[in-house]
């Protein structure tokens, strides 16, 4: 067994034993911690895979943006809503063991029934510096980051005024 192997294994390990504490896990807040280490471990999974941009578009995107601003948003209007009632799941488990299990069997029929390519086409090294270009290039898709920044930045403000004690 390789290294990357043996690396491979251990963050698959990792990553389906933070994804079962995130659904497990009573305290949301705990949940959305879990969350971030499910998130890095795919991350750890694209670097094993040579798609250092995509590792860090999951580092960058979900880790830094979407699960912090989840943990924001619980802890901002918990207090606001005035929430002390427990964060327990009642719900039964056996339907979701069910539909989970049809759900793997249907994928497992899927792939079994498709033929994958055993040589993949292999990708020039100027890729990622044209993609950066093209990002931030007036030409390409400039705006569309920019408007998703400032769409962020608006639900942030947003969440925060909603948040915010009225009484000082």
């Amino acid at each position: 067994m390789t290294l990357s192997q043996f690396v491979f294994w251990v963050t698959a390990a990792v990553i389906l034993a933070s994804a079962l504490q995130v659904v497990t896990t009573r305290n949301i807040v705990h949940a959305a911690l879990w969350l971030i280490v499910t998130f890095f471990g795919v991350a750890v999974i694209f670097v094993l895979l040579d798609a250092g941009f995509l590792a860090a578009v999951q580092v960058v995107v979900y880790i830094g943006a979407i699960a912090i601003l989840i943990i924001f948003a619980v802890m901002l209007t918990r207090r606001v809503m005035q929430d002390t009632g427990s964060q327990t799941n009642r719900h039964l488990i056996a339907p979701a063991v069910m539909i989970a299990g049809v759900l793997f069997a249907a994928l497992l029929f899927v792939f079994s029934r498709t033929s994958w390519p055993l040589a993949s086409a292999a990708v020039p090294e100027t890729s990622l510096q044209r993609l950066g270009l093209q990002l931030t290039s007036p030409d390409f898709y400039m705006a569309t980051l920019v408007t998703v920044g400032v769409l962020l930045a608006a639900g942030m403000v947003g969440s925060i005024a909603i948040a915010r004690d009225e009484d000082k």
